[in-house]
């Protein structure tokens, strides 16, 4: 089978399922396992290129709509009669759905049951632990700085940072993300602050700028430094590398914790 990848959790959830060597194509964005990084590209994730797919002679595309905008690449598929498979996860479960659904689809179905199940095993893991802290803090994530676009309820990181000890910040939101104005997030005052400002490299998010935010300095996690760069690859993408995320920011947490003992 020749498979196209349209978005990196959709190339993570298929070489986690070991098809790694029936891709043939990528988006722009995908960059792991490093196995697959070679292989030819057919645009950004936002604005694929339908003739650049079609030529790779795909019998099946594994499209998306984790990120707005993702629908106008669904339309070309259709008019072009290519074969998609849209993975839409909006939560953890929906993640497992996604691994579920593809494993049945190209016979690896036993597969997708042992990939979920570790990550079940070592999300309760994360649950215990936080079921011992003494503080549960408020966190605020950031998927871009202007306007500030923040997750809601309808998001995997709602879902994360629950597992992981904390609450998110705007949870009561019931949006998969929404931007937001600087002073709503002064007003709840969270306790740690993420950037996973989308499509920026790692190494070029810029945590500290956001200490410079007019009204931000009384934010408790200003003020004690409780403010972090997320790795995208952990927590923009919804697949197996969540728990990562999970884990990642679970330790923050725990460090938070012991300092505000």
């Amino acid at each position: 089978m020749r498979i196209v990848s349209l978005c990196p959790s959709n190339t993570e959830i298929a070489c986690v399922l070991g098809l790694s060597a029936q891709l043939v194509g990528l988006d722009r964005s995908s960059d792991f396992p490093e196995d697959i990084v070679h292989l030819p590209r057919v645009g950004p994730d936002l604005a694929v290129d339908i003739a650049a797919i079609a030529a790779l002679k795909p019998d099946l595309v594994l499209s998306s709509l984790s990120v707005p905008g993702m629908e106008k690449n669904l339309a070309g598929l259709d008019a072009a009669g290519i074969a998609h498979l849209v993975m839409d996860a909006d939560s953890i479960t929906g993640v497992y759905a996604s691994i579920r659904t593809l494993g049945r689809l190209i016979g690896h179905g036993t597969r997708a049951e042992q990939v979920v199940a570790g990550m079940e095993a070592r999300l309760e893991v994360a649950r215990t632990r936080a079921l011992s802290l003494a503080r549960r803090p408020k966190v605020f994530l950031e998927w871009w700085p202007k306007p500030v676009i923040v997750p809601g309820r309808r998001c995997w990181t709602t879902e994360m940072i629950a597992i992981a000890g904390g609450e998110s910040l705007f949870a009561d939101l019931d949006v998969r993300s929404t931007p937001i104005h600087d002073t709503q997030v002064a007003e709840r005052a969270p306790d740690l602050l993420l950037t996973c400002w989308c499509g920026v490299p790692h190494d070029k998010q810029a945590p500290n700028k956001l200490t410079l935010r007019a009204g931000w300095e009384a934010i408790p996690g200003v003020q004690t430094g409780s403010i972090y760069a997320a790795e995208e690859r952990y927590f923009g993408r919804p697949g197996p590398r969540l728990v990562d995320g999970v884990e990642w920011l679970q330790q923050r947490i725990i460090e938070w914790n012991a300092a505000m003992a």
